[in-house]
């Protein structure tokens, strides 16, 4: 079983190459370059690197969203352009969800955060069960003091991660009364790694995709199309 993944869902651009369980290959670049400019690149930097046959992939696991509307676009557009070029089918793993997997094991709730603007946040709250993530509250996005509302009346311990947490922290550390921690750098970002692993394990279930029906998954409307919302409500 080999699958590539594939993630720019944020200012992280990922992609990592798993066969049979074993993480053979990934990299990540947290940089503020358009990812455009970066993914074919380093998908390219990788084959080159072990001597990767693109024909040989069972499948294409993608970030699908939440996250920057452009990221998920040029995400999207990469693996369909892949699955259509070498027939391959696609899996669409959820941001949040991949970005919990980081914290595999960790007891307690994961709390992903990514900044969606508006002091709003990408988020989900999840948990390790048994040597499975369950899925605690479904990805959202939710104000942050919404969120640390609903992480009080839980009362459990709580692990943040994600791009969210920097802009947040302080403001998070005034509203919450449950005990709370932070993830290490190294964890704390997307990462096609997760992405792949849960690709690999969402392909068993048969939850696969083609390429020419993927679709990102973007939770809100893109700020021109709110522009655009308003200016229709205040004409009338």
């Amino acid at each position: 079983m080999k699958i590539l993944a594939l993630d720019s869902s944020g200012l992280v651009a990922s992609v990592a190459l798993l066969e049979d369980e074993v993480l053979l290959a990934e990299y990540t670049v947290n940089y503020k370059k358009t990812h455009s400019q970066t993914l074919l690149p380093m998908l390219d930097t990788i084959a080159q690197m072990i001597e990767l046959d693109l024909n040989s992939l069972d499948a294409i696991a993608v970030a699908a969203g939440p996250g920057s509307f452009t990221g998920l676009r040029i995400g999207s557009a990469t693996a369909k352009g892949l699955g259509l070029a070498f027939d391959k089918p696609l899996v669409a793993v959820p941001t949040v969800e991949a970005l919990a997997y980081n914290l595999y094991g960790t007891t307690g709730l994961i709390c992903p955060m990514m900044d969606a603007r508006r002091n709003q946040v990408y988020t989900g709250i999840y948990r390790f069960e048994n040597g499975e993530m369950s899925v605690v509250c479904d990805q959202e996005a939710v104000k942050v003091d919404e969120l640390a509302a609903d992480l009080n009346a839980r009362g459990e311990h709580v692990t943040f991660l994600g791009d969210g947490v920097p802009v947040y922290k302080e403001r998070l550390s005034e509203l919450l009364i449950v005990k709370f921690d932070f993830a290490p750098a190294h964890l704390s970002r997307q990462r096609a790694g997760a992405v792949g692993a849960l690709g690999m394990k969402y392909y068993a279930q048969g939850r696969i995709q083609s390429a020419r029906e993927h679709q990102p998954e973007y939770l809100r409307l893109s700020q021109a199309e709110r522009e655009r919302a308003e200016r229709k409500a205040a004409e009338k």
